[in-house]
């Protein structure tokens, strides 16, 4: 077994003790938001050829009928490879050595997400993701690495009061007009460890407003 894999199994270990069961992201309710970004990648695959008529019309049929997650996520498992399913069901920990790892557009956050960073680079865009709590903890083990965490405006950033994280850059602005933070604002908790590395957290930048009106 090579030394990263090691790292990894010992890492793993450390990690799974302290992260409460969630929910199988695939038994979630879906949406019709879901399934019409389902029916989108189904559309894309019938022009290209990928599917046939007679195929795309019962997957379609299909994914207005589907009722979880997973339902949809199997429409199109066979279509697109895993970082560009319009629905992501990855429940694996976010895990980077000395290598860069992301996570995009429609996938389920748990309560409680595992990362771990030797000397590399993870970056969780939560922007369009599907979180299974109002109040996330990230349960950080990162050594000479960096988390980036992209988040919509308006979502607080705490650090757990046992953790071991020192530097940490808060840039998640307030929505327009906004004194402070909502009541029932999420919560991403920052929890476990950071050594020789950093997390930032930011909002997305906002759209850039045309030099041209229309009249």
């Amino acid at each position: 077994m090579s030394s990263e894999s090691r790292l990894s199994n010992l890492v793993s270990a450390f990690l799974a003790a302290r992260v409460p069961q969630s929910p199988a992201a695939a038994e979630l309710r879906a949406s019709d938001a879901d399934r019409e970004r389902v029916i989108a990648a189904l559309a894309e695959a019938a022009g290209d050829g990928r599917l046939t008529h007679d195929e795309h019309e019962e997957r379609v049929g299909q994914a207005y009928a589907a009722r979880t997650l997973g339902d949809l996520a199997a429409l199109t498992a066979d279509l697109l490879p895993p970082e560009r399913q319009p629905l992501r069901m990855d429940e694996r920990p976010l895990t980077a050595f000395f290598r860069s790892e992301q996570r995009t557009g429609r996938w389920v956050v748990p309560s409680h997400v595992p990362v771990t960073s030797v000397g590399g680079r993870i970056t969780m865009d939560l922007c369009e993701a599907l979180l299974q709590s109002r109040h996330v903890v990230v349960q950080l083990a990162v050594m000479a690495g960096t988390v980036t965490l992209i988040v919509p405006e308006g979502v607080r950033i705490v650090t757990a009061p046992s953790a071991r994280v020192g530097s940490v850059r808060d840039e998640v602005r307030l929505p327009p007009g906004a004194t402070g933070h909502a009541p029932d604002a999420p919560v991403i908790e920052l929890a476990g460890f950071v050594l020789g590395g950093k997390v930032v957290a930011r909002s997305p930048r906002r759209p850039k407003r045309s030099l041209f009106r229309r009249p």
